[in-house]
């Protein structure tokens, strides 16, 4: 389990700014957060520092310990995604859930506003392309989608890694359910396009970061 944030750290998150999440703090602060996925360094002069999504749940209060994931892990990145196959989780859809999805994704929203180049918010940002499917998996469940329980043939998502260096396999087992997740994935600014294992005949979605 990561540990807390210490009462000094734990000062500088909760005095981010409300809007954009900036930081003001010691370098040595600002250094571990971003060491501990809490904050990132801006990449452009003059090189503020932000909180993540992981951070912006510290701030308000959100806490938790991620579910392990079959074949692909939900820790791997700065906020525990829920990617389907994980082990059942009470309190997926509800208020505290629902509460620490909302803020995740706006968190994520923001992490887009600030380093793409742009301030698009219509495409995934450097974070997601390093975090492939923990991204995946959030712009989902913020979206209301569910993720699959642990049996083999349980409705909802399931992310899964590919061969492919910047794509996701997504998987349902209701047809129509992955229509939806397609059309969920393509306004969250993903290129989604559906395909058929050969061995099995089993539909899933490939899916990656629009780039522009």
């Amino acid at each position: 389990m990561t540990r807390p944030p210490t009462a000094a750290q734990r000062r500088v998150i909760d005095t981010a700014d409300p809007v954009t999440g900036r930081l003001r703090g010691t370098d040595a602060q600002l250094a571990a957060l971003v060491k501990r996925g809490l904050a990132f360094r801006h990449p452009r002069p003059p090189h503020d520092h932000f909180l993540t999504p992981e951070g912006h749940r510290v701030r308000q209060g959100v806490t938790g310990t991620p579910e392990p994931a079959a074949e692909a892990s939900a820790t791997a990145g700065v906020f525990a995604a829920r990617v389907g196959g994980e082990a059942a989780a009470p309190e997926t859809g509800q208020p505290p859930r629902l509460r620490e999805v909302h803020s995740a994704w706006q968190g994520l929203l923001e992490l887009r506003r600030m380093t793409n180049s742009d301030g698009a918010v219509d495409r995934p940002c450097g974070w997601e392309r390093t975090h492939l499917v923990e991204a995946t998996a959030l712009a989902l469940e913020a979206a209301g989608h569910g993720p699959a329980g642990p049996e083999p043939d349980a409705s909802g998502y399931r992310v899964r890694t590919t061969p492919q260096p910047e794509a996701v396999a997504v998987y349902e087992t209701d047809s129509e359910a992955l229509r939806a997740c397609a059309a969920t994935l393509g306004e969250a600014g993903w290129q989604v396009s559906e395909h058929r294992e050969p061995r099995t005949g089993t539909r899933y979605l490939l899916a990656s970061p629009r780039r522009a």
